[in-house]
């Protein structure tokens, strides 16, 4: 069975969000654990992926939002532990008006593939990423893409409630990797 890791962006994702009400249906997923939410420190955020890879019984597959997308691309230069593959949604453009100065360490986006299957989930209207920048980004990094139209930054304040087609997307990549 396959071990499951959300790794939330900044701030942390609220009792709206579709990652927060997966973990409620799902007990077994886990969430990594940084410092803090609000303040993201690269090398704290890598620490903590770290040991939340480590602590798996089998690679998992991690389950990244926003911020935490780009989290997944610098880590995986320098991990320690095998992951089975890795769902990017809502993958953020650090030069977007709307990239969070807090976050400027993560800035320096690694452009080379990844070492581990990847699928990036988009919106056609995320505020933080133009779909043409995601696109690019899926090339860099090996990465399959879904375009899921007009749903935002694909987060809380975009209505998704459990998400149903997310998971069904989730559910997919897991079987085929």
């Amino acid at each position: 069975m396959t071990e499951f890791i959300h790794l939330p962006g900044i701030g942390n994702s609220g009792e709206a969000h579709w990652q927060s009400r997966w973990e409620l249906a799902d007990p077994a997923i886990r969430r990594f654990a940084p410092a803090s939410w609000e303040q993201p420190d690269l090398v704290d955020w890598i620490a903590a992926l770290d040991r939340a890879v480590g602590a798996a019984t089998t690679p998992p597959v991690l389950v990244a939002h926003s911020l935490a997308c780009l989290l997944v691309a610098h880590w995986q230069k320098q991990m320690s532990a095998p992951v089975k593959g890795a769902l990017l949604v809502a993958v953020p453009d650090p030069r977007s008006p709307a990239f969070p100065v807090e976050a400027a360490a993560f800035a320096s986006v690694p452009e080379e593939r990844l070492r581990f299957p990847s699928l990036i989930v988009a919106s056609s209207n995320d505020p933080y990423a133009s779909l043409r920048y995601v696109e690019a980004r899926a090339g860099q990094w090996g990465s399959d893409l879904v375009n899921i139209g007009a749903r935002g930054h694909i987060n809380g304040g975009s209505n998704l409630g459990d998400w149903p087609e997310g998971r069904q997307i989730l559910m997919e990549f897991d079987a085929r990797i």
